[in-house]
């Protein structure tokens, strides 16, 4: 199978479990917004999901991806040491996971006190419960990553978004409130850990395995997470932090709408989580292979087809982000359109992030990935404390849309110092997508005042995306019959 069709089957493999994860969440968003919690009781939920998720990542360290790196590289130079790679991340990550958890508990107390919430502590009491799931959820889904096997990640993304939208309305329909809703996340991540760990038992034993480890692949495991760790921290300081600082400064009412139309932006992402998580690998097998001329073009073709999708939905999200989210959510959520509309930016920003991040990764670059993460973070960090407290929500969205276009301009960079690149066609695929960009936006800037309702948002879109399509396919820059033969 060709590079070109295996990146084509791992980004439909991963775009269908995206579907299925980005419909149960939209399920779940709906029902949570409209039926069973207030906007109050919806932002003390994510405020809670937002301090496990500190946890997470402290007790992942940096293992699982590290895992999927370290499978990745021996798959192809010595496959005889994949089981040890298994096994050593395995139980590196559960002694560090079991460590976390038990501090994590013991400090929730402190915590529910510090945010001054009472009704914060229920949800801390079984933020360990969360905290296992979660790291245990991501290493699955790494590793599959790691072992080629996207199709096989993208069915447990599945399993666990299908089984969270289930426990949900199970818990909540039983009457449980927020504990209900934060115990239906974990239960459907555990249960798709225990579907992805039945997958990996068996690819296992595909593999020969050597009487022992090679001698330090332990400590290069380990020390290779150390970069990731701090990588993931500075990825925590744009994705979690602002949410920890809203809840703190402003109220769970603010993290509600925050949240909201974070986890909006969030929809948008997902072709390009397809097409990041997919291609990602290549780059280190190409290396592996001294075929960097090949990587370059790889990721010429995907930048390309990044800004075609995510150029043009920056400028529809400002123009219809008021009926889209009063339409959809309700007049009571109102209060998430001003922010919405500056995370457009961002939603771009985190597009290209999507196909350049993880490929720093595979191509050995995560060290310096990480600097960058983490010197942009803190500054992240630094302009919420000044701007949450004087503007508000829409203060943190700036921070973050502002911080991470820089983080990612610096990745970008790293790439190009990586791969030989050729930025006059990375060039003109720019200037190319803003000419498309701008006939789309006039045609939808015609149709919004018309915008009354589901109905006629629903036709805005599409004509938004009919003339897209038109102008990318006059302009060469889609090909129907490429399209088509990888469909």
């Amino acid at each position: 199978m060709s590079i070109a069709d295996r990146i084509a089957r791992g980004v439909k493999a991963t775009l269908g479990a995206d579907v299925a994860r980005l419909a149960a969440k939209g399920a779940i968003i709906l029902l949570l917004t409209r039926v069973f919690l207030d906007p109050d009781e919806y932002g003390l939920v994510f405020l809670a999901i937002a301090v496990f998720s500190i946890a997470a990542v402290v007790g992942s360290l940096g293992i699982p991806k590290s895992t999927g790196k370290f499978l990745a590289e021996y798959r192809e130079k010595d496959d005889a040491q994949v089981r040890h790679v298994v096994r050593i991340s395995a139980l590196s990550l559960a002694v560090v996971v079991g460590v976390v958890c038990v501090a994590f508990f013991l400090l929730s107390d402190w915590i529910a006190n510090v945010y001054d919430e009472p009704a914060l502590a229920p949800l801390l009491a079984i933020g360990t419960a969360f905290v296992l799931a979660k790291v245990a959820y991501v290493y699955v889904r790494i590793s599959f990553q790691g072992f080629g096997r996207v199709p096989l990640s993208a069915a447990t993304t599945a399993v666990s978004s299908v089984g969270q939208l289930g426990f949900i309305v199970l818990f909540l329909s039983l009457g449980f409130g927020t504990v209900g809703a934060v115990g239906g996340y974990v239960a459907g991540y555990a249960l798709g850990v225990a579907f992805g760990a039945v997958f990996i038992g068996r690819l296992l034993r595909e593999y020969p395995a050597a009487e022992s480890a090679e001698p330090g692949l332990a400590r290069r495991i380990l020390e290779y997470s150390v970069p990731l760790t701090a990588s993931q921290g500075g990825n925590l300081l744009y994705k979690r932090i602002d949410t920890l600082l809203i809840g703190f400064f402003l109220t769970p009412l603010a993290v509600g709408f925050y949240e909201l139309a974070k986890q909006i932006s969030e929809f948008v992402i997902a072709p390009a989580n397809s097409l990041g998580f997919t291609v990602a690998p290549t780059f280190g097998e190409h290396k592996s292979g001294a075929q960097l001329e090949r990587a370059a073009r790889v990721y010429e073709q995907s930048f390309e087809y990044i800004l075609l999708l995510y150029l043009p939905a920056v400028a529809g999200i400002v123009l219809l982000a008021r009926p889209g989210v009063v339409f959809v959510f309700g007049e009571a959520y109102g209060g998430a359109v001003p922010i919405l509309q500056v995370f457009s930016a961002f939603v771009l920003f985190q597009a290209l992030d999507k196909i350049t991040n993880d490929s720093l990764d595979y191509l050995g670059r995560a060290k310096e990935r990480a600097i960058g993460k983490g010197v942009t973070g803190t500054l992240n960090f630094g302009l919420n404390l000044a701007l949450i407290p004087t503007i508000g929500a829409v203060g943190a969205a700036i921070s973050t849309a502002v911080c991470f276009g820089l983080m990612v301009t610096y990745n970008v960079y790293l790439i190009d110092r990586e791969l030989p690149l050729d930025r006059l066609r990375m060039l003109k695929s720019i200037v190319a997508v803003s000419a498309v960009t701008g006939g789309m936006t006039a045609a939808v800037y015609v149709t919004e005042p018309f915008v009354d309702g589901l109905v006629t948002l629903i036709g805005a879109v599409v004509v938004g995306v009919l003339v897209w399509a038109a102008l990318s396919i006059a302009g060469g820059l889609l090909d129907v019959d490429e399209v088509r033969s990888h469909i």
